[in-house]
């Protein structure tokens, strides 16, 4: 590769921030700066401009490795490949297709996810596939398409949020997670809107909020409906918008009304004037919007929790009009595409849905397959997790570290070492790659081109910029030769180009239409939101015909991609958005006499995800070293804790020990641990698995716990 600077986007959350990559002559990359990209216009977190140092072969994989007398060796990649070939078959062979389980991440190109999906599916033939996406944003996927029809993270733009009128922003710490995004709330604030925040911990994000709200972890349900009260007793409900572009109201209305200002006081802890005061906000200018993230997401009444979120929206008419509307604010790089193109149980290409006889008749056409040979839908990522070593007998694992990430984490630590046989494709030896049978170094980021899409739906083209050292290979081509070596010569390029050219075809016509989307326009116009069909037409009226393949009419007038959803109608078959009645109910698991507290979790400033990467980060070590639990000084009086003194959090799953960090920012009643990484100090360890009945979802947010003095200060 020449010594250019190549235009390209960031490898971790989904802001996904546009940056130049550049080769330097003595060696190395360098990350600079790109101000072109909307989003982050110029700005990096310390996450992005240190992401090159996970380049480095010191610190990343550079040779398949296998396992022999106990330990993982370095082999070839002929030798590696034949050996998971040669296991994955004969697993099949003794067990059946549903012995063989594949687990894919939200951090995948939207190539990278269709080809795992189209494996499993056609060359595996196994229903055993899902993803660590589904700890993400599961919840607000399934009320959104129960309310609007479709998911789209943001139905609209991130420049949308300076130019509307208040926010309330429920569970989201951005000025730690993304904090590029934080300039679009502080731009907000500085056009004379309000910013609302929801959120048990005084954040950073809630130090600049105009109102912060802090109910008790797991109450996020209850706030909606009693905010959703206020607006009905209040008289600032729309009613012709209402009349005019939904449906569901009476419903929901009656529901929300048992929810009178001083009960949620008891259930939440927000006080009636913190309440009254976030209706009169919101309702007060002519546009608003609600923004959910992983804090009412990942409770086992997250779809419930969001679709109240998304009833305040329709009550008061801020949904479908400029300016305004729900949207939530999807955590991984690809969290968005990574659920629309097929890693997902019950999920084909296009957002179609795997049992839907017509979705499994045009995919399996653009595959070349049956329908009737494509499999069902399969479990649930915690469920599939949950199954390892016993209906699941070998696993292929492409971009996750579930032994960090999932709830329970030491029993799904338990379930992978229980396994036959495990495969792990990943960048570097993460902790659960330590665990495998077999480790396939692969490409990343700078050293691969292929289409991620944004939270707010934007497909975006990450450019190769550098070549990868030797020994590592793409995960594209580890399909592709696994693929060959089971039995399926062809539909497995190694390509990227060629993959999205299947995938513009698989899509076209679903929900998550990329048909009109080429790598071409990607280039040439910074990204293009979805949906995005095959053009526009002749002229304002015609199109090419159902049949056209994705590039007939090229001559026609190219679809200008749909950047603000729903302005003219929902996604439903009648174009109204529905109303949902949902009911608050207490969380799967409430404190009591053996474990009196709460625990919440969630992430720093400096390190990612389960933190396989931003862990290897010199300067991100640095200033994240390790957990830590943080107490309020009411909570540590009582339990005679000090400030860094190690304290053991106790739950009914495990036991968790990190330093104490005393501070007022967080209720008496609860506890917090950031989950980025192993060890004693591994939050996960204590997390609760218990699912949202919808979405799937673990809860996360909330489990009862117990915190011990251990001991002084290491």
């Amino acid at each position: 590769m020449e010594n250019t600077s190549t235009p390209t986007h960031c490898p971790y959350c989904a802001l996904q921030c546009g940056m130049n990559v550049t080769p330097l002559p003595q060696g190395g990359v360098e990350v600079s700066e790109r101000t072109d990209f909307p989003v982050n216009r110029g700005a990096l977190c310390g996450k992005g401009r240190t992401a090159a140092e996970v380049l480095s072969p010191g610190v990343r994989l550079t040779s398949p490795l296998v396992r022999s007398g106990g330990r993982l060796v370095e082999a070839g990649w002929a030798q590696a490949l034949d050996l998971v070939a040669e296991r994955l078959g004969r697993t099949r062979r003794e067990y059946g297709a549903d012995a063989l389980g594949v687990f894919g991440g939200g951090g995948l190109t939207n190539e990278k996810a269709y080809a795992l999906g189209k494996f499993a599916r056609v060359v595996l033939g196994t229903s055993q596939i899902d993803y660590n996406g589904r700890f993400c944003m599961s919840s607000a996927a399934a009320a959104g398409t129960k309310a609007f029809g479709l998911d789209r993270g943001l139905p609209f733009p991130l420049e949308d949020i300076p130019r509307t009128g208040c926010v309330i922003l429920v569970g989201s710490n951005p000025a730690e997670t993304m904090p590029p995004s934080l300039r679009f709330f502080s731009e907000l604030r500085e056009n004379g809107g309000t910013l609302i925040v929801v959120d048990p911990r005084r954040t950073r994000t809630a130090e600049q909020a105009d109102l912060h709200l802090a109910p008790r972890p797991g109450t996020d349900l209850a706030l909606a409906l009693g905010l959703l009260h206020l607006v009905v007793s209040e008289g600032l409900t729309d009613e012709e918008y209402i009349r005019e572009r939904t449906t569901g109201w009476e419903e929901a209305r009656a529901a929300a009304m048992a929810y009178w200002p001083e009960y949620v006081e008891r259930i939440t802890g927000v006080s009636v004037p913190q309440l009254r005061d976030a209706v009169r906000l919101f309702c007060a200018p002519k546009a608003a919007m609600v923004l959910t993230a992983r804090g009412p997401e990942q409770q086992s009444k997250g779809t419930d929790t969001v679709g109240a979120w998304i009833n305040l929206c329709l009550a008061t008419g801020r949904a479908g009009r400029p300016l305004s509307g729900y949207g939530c604010l999807t955590g991984q790089g690809n969290g968005q595409g990574g659920r629309e193109h097929g890693q997902k149980a019950d999920q084909l290409p296009g957002y179609r849905k795997l049992d839907d006889p017509e979705a499994r008749r045009h995919v399996a056409g653009v595959w070349g397959v049956d329908p009737e040979s494509l499999p069902g839908p399969g479990r649930s990522a915690y469920e599939l997790l949950d199954a390892l070593g016993t209906d699941v007998r070998a696993l292929l694992l492409m971009g996750s570290n579930p032994v960090v990430s999932a709830p329970r984490a030491a029993h799904i630590e338990e379930r992978l070492r229980s396994l036959d046989f495990l495969v792990v494709a990943d960048v570097v030896l993460s902790e659960t790659a330590q665990l495998a049978d077999v480790v396939l170094p692969v490409t990343q980021w700078a050293e691969e081109t292929g289409t991620t899409t944004s939270l707010e739906g934007r497909v975006l083209l990450r450019r190769q910029a550098i070549a990868p050292p030797p020994g590592v290979r793409s995960d594209l081509y580890v399909l592709h030769e696994l693929a060959a070596r089971l039995g399926v010569e062809k539909g497995f390029p190694a390509d990227p180009e060629e993959i999205f050219e299947e995938l513009r075809r698989a899509s076209a016509g679903g929900p998550a239409d990329y048909s009109g989307i080429t790598y071409r326009r990607l280039a040439e116009e910074n990204g293009v939101f979805w949906p995005c069909p095959r053009n526009a037409g002749r002229d304002a009226d015609a199109g090419a015909g159902p049949d056209a393949g994705p590039d007939a009419g090229m001559d026609q007038v190219p679809h200008p991609g749909t950047a603000r959803l729903f302005l003219d109608r929902f996604a439903t078959p009648d174009g109204r958005a529905r109303f949902v009645a949902v009911t608050h109910r207490a969380s799967a698991e409430e404190p009591d006499a053996e474990y009196p507290l709460l625990l919440t979790t969630g992430r720093v400033v400096s390190q990612y995800q389960s933190g396989a990467q931003t862990r290897r980060v010199a300067e991100l070590n640095a200033a994240a070293p390790g957990p830590f639990v943080e107490l309020h000084p009411r909570l540590a009086t009582r339990l005679g804790a000090a400030e860094g003194d190690r304290v053991a959090v106790v739950s009914r799953r495990g036991r968790a020990v990190a330093p104490a960090r005393i501070t007022a920012a967080i209720r008496p009643d609860t506890v917090f641990m950031p989950f980025h990484w192993p060890g004693e100090g591994r939050a996960n360890t204590l997390t609760n698995p218990a699912l949202d009945p919808t979405s799937r979802m673990p809860e996360f947010k909330s489990c009862a716990v117990r915190v011990e003095v251990v001991g002084p200060p290491e």
